[in-house]
C-alpha cells in the first residue's frame, strides 16, 4: 500500500524541514518505504516552498506543490487531495504537534482493519502537552456537540490528523469548507456514508515554532454551517449519499499486523 501524507503549510519556512525529514526517517526506520510526503504551499510569504523544494532534490519522495487557489487551510488540504498518489492518505500537521508513531499506526489501521483512521488525544492512552486552556475548553464543548448530534463514539472529530483510504476521498467529494471547518467535514462524511473506522489514542505537542493560524472567533460560524450540512444529510438524505452494501472493506495484505518483520507494503 502506498501511503501519501498532505501537510498544508502557510508561512511554516522554521519547523517544515524538521517536521518532514523526522517524518521521512520515522516511517524509514520502521519498514514503510512506499510512501510520499506532499506539503502544499499555501500563499506562504516566506521561504516555506524552497526549504521543501530542497529536501525534494534530495529525496524525491518529498514533494512540495503551491496551491494555485484562493488561499485557507480547507483549501489547501483539498488541493492535496486532488494531487496525491497514494492509496490511503494521512493529513499532518506543518508544526509537528502530530507524532510520527501515530502515523505508522494509522498506516497500518488502513492496510489492514478499517477504512479509516482516527486519533483521539482525549481517551485512555493519549498524551497532550501544552494545550492552550481556552481551547481545551472550546474543544470538549464542539466535540460534546458533535458526539450529541450525530451519536458517533469519536470524542476528537475536531483532530485533523486522521487517515483516509483513496476510495474514501473519492466517496466523500464534494468537500466545501474552505479553511478548518474542513477538519470536520471529512471525518462527519466519511462516517454518515458508511465507511468503517478505527479509533486510536495520539500523542500532540503545542508548536514550539510559529504560530498557530487557527483563530477560533472567526471559525465559530464556518464550523456551525458545516456541521448542520453534514447532519442534514444524515438525517434526511443519508440513504442516497451512502455507499453500497457490497463494497466491505477490504486488506490490502492477509499478514497480521503482529508480524514486525515480516510486513509488506
Amino acid at each position: 500500500m502506498k501511503l501519501s501524507i498532505i501537510i498544508p503549510a502557510r508561512n511554516e519556512e522554521g519547523i517544515i524541514g524538521q517536521t518532514i525529514t523526522t517524518l521521512r526517517d520515522h516511517l524509514d526506520q520502521a519498514g514503510i518505504q512506499t510512501f510520499e510526503i506532499l506539503v502544499i504551499d499555501d500563499g506562504s510569504s516566506d521561504r516555506t516552498y524552497e526549504v521543501v523544494a530542497t529536501q525534494h532534490a534530495h529525496d524525491p519522495r518529498l514533494r512540495v506543490l503551491r496551491n494555485t487557489g484562493k488561499n485557507g487551510f480547507g483549501r489547501a488540504v483539498t488541493f492535496g487531495l486532488n494531487h496525491f498518489t497514494g492509496d490511503a492518505v494521512i493529513i499532518y500537521m506543518a508544526d509537528a504537534s502530530d507524532s510520527p508513531t501515530d502515523v505508522v499506526k494509522y498506516y497500518y489501521i488502513l492496510r489492514d482493519e478499517a477504512d479509516c483512521a482516527f486519533g483521539s488525544r482525549f481517551i485512555r492512552g493519549s498524551k497532550v502537552v501544552n494545550y492552550p486552556r481556552f481551547k481545551l475548553i472550546i474543544n470538549r464543548i464542539a466535540n460534546f456537540v458533535i458526539r450529541l448530534m450525530f451519536g458517533f463514539r469519536l470524542n476528537d472529530t475536531t483532530n485533523a490528523f486522521k487517515g483516509y483510504r483513496a476510495n474514501v476521498i473519492e466517496g466523500c467529494r464534494p468537500f466545501v469548507s474552505p479553511h478548518f471547518n474542513l477538519t470536520i467535514e471529512l471525518p462527519l462524511k466519511a462516517m454518515v456514508r458508511g465507511y468503517s473506522f478505527k479509533v486510536i489514542p495520539i500523542a500532540w505537542h503545542d508548536r514550539t515554532v510559529g504560530v498557530s493560524s487557527l483563530k477560533l472567533r472567526e471559525q465559530g460560524s464556518r464550523y456551525l454551517y458545516t456541521l448542520l450540512t453534514v447532519w442534514f444529510e444524515w438525517l434526511l438524505v443519508r440513504r442516497d449519499t451512502r455507499r453500497p452494501a457490497e463494497e466491505v472493506f477490504q486488506p490490502f495484505v492477509s499478514i497480521p499486523v503482529s508480524s514486525q518483520t515480516e510486513r509488506s507494503e
